[in-house]
């Protein structure tokens, strides 16, 4: 099995209330650095890209740097998924750390959350942020994120503010069409659209089945080992193992999992919350 790339949560603290995102109700948990080095190991096997995310914001670690020298030390790429917030918190070449092949800012973030920031401040070092690296880390992409589309248009407003706010910036007209899922800003800085989703839960209307790239492009791994078939699986409902009990193989080659692979190459949804999952349509959009 090769996969494009594994997530692993380093962390299921994120900071924020966003009401797009569903209550966790987990007790907050970090992956330690010991632990981690052993993920990234067996994780090296399968794929070349860490994508350090699930539900938590890995800049909530004042250590970051630290998991991304052992990812650079099995000479892996990673791509970090944050909302912007603590960018401040954290030096550029941090940010921008050799290994870093992506950085996705979640600008929906703001708006979803009480904050005393005005969008002014909120931005002004994720410019700064974008600025150090048009001048300084070519190789490296931004991937600026407004996930907020929906048929009711009801973040309109706040995207035309961040839109007049990106084109004052980087120097180029911004606005959204619905036929495009992105723009780009300046050389691999991009402003990237995308709908609301609904997360996968066994509340969820029955869907039926479908195809889902879980299992054949990604895996997720959560912040207490917890080996899921798909990223957004956040609360390990689809538990395949845990790596602090078995090796990755073994998690990968179990009945389970292989079960679920199967499936999905004939467009058959055998876990019941993948059933109640309707982000598999994307997968026929694509």
């Amino acid at each position: 099995m090769r996969l494009k790339r594994v997530y692993v949560e380093l962390t299921n603290i994120c900071g924020l209330n966003c009401t797009f995102c569903p209550d966790k109700n987990t007790l907050p948990k970090i992956i330690d650095l010991v632990f981690f080095e052993k993920i990234v190991k067996q994780v090296s096997r399968y794929t070349n890209e860490i994508v350090c995310h699930v539900m938590g914001d890995p800049l909530t670690l004042s250590n970051i740097q630290e998991y991304l020298e052992i990812i650079k030390h099995h000479d892996m790429k990673a791509m970090i998924t944050t909302s912007g917030f603590y960018i401040d918190k954290h030096s550029s070449n941090t940010l921008l750390h050799p290994v870093v092949r992506q950085l996705n800012i979640s600008l929906n973030s703001f708006n979803k959350n009480n904050t005393k920031l005005t969008l002014d401040e909120y931005l002004k070092p994720i410019f700064a942020l974008c600025k150090e690296k048009i001048e300084h880390y070519p190789d490296i992409f931004i991937n600026l994120r407004l996930w907020n589309i929906d048929d009711g248009k009801s973040e309109d407003e706040f995207n035309i503010q961040v839109f007049d706010k990106l084109s004052e910036f980087f120097g180029v007209k911004v606005d959204y069409t619905s036929n495009k899922k992105g723009l780009r800003l300046a050389s691999k800085v991009l402003l990237h659209f995308d709908n609301y989703f609904e997360w996968p839960s066994l509340s969820n209307p029955t869907y039926g089945d479908g195809y889902c790239g879980g299992l054949d492009s990604h895996i997720a791994i959560l912040s207490d080992g917890t080996v899921v078939p798909c990223c957004l699986d956040y609360q390990g409902i689809i538990e395949l193992g845990n790596l602090q009990k078995q090796s990755l193989d073994e998690i990968l080659g179990s009945s389970r999992t292989c079960a679920i692979k199967d499936g999905f190459k004939q467009n058959m949804a055998v876990e019941e919350l993948c059933q109640r999952c309707s982000y598999k349509s994307r997968f026929e959009e694509a």
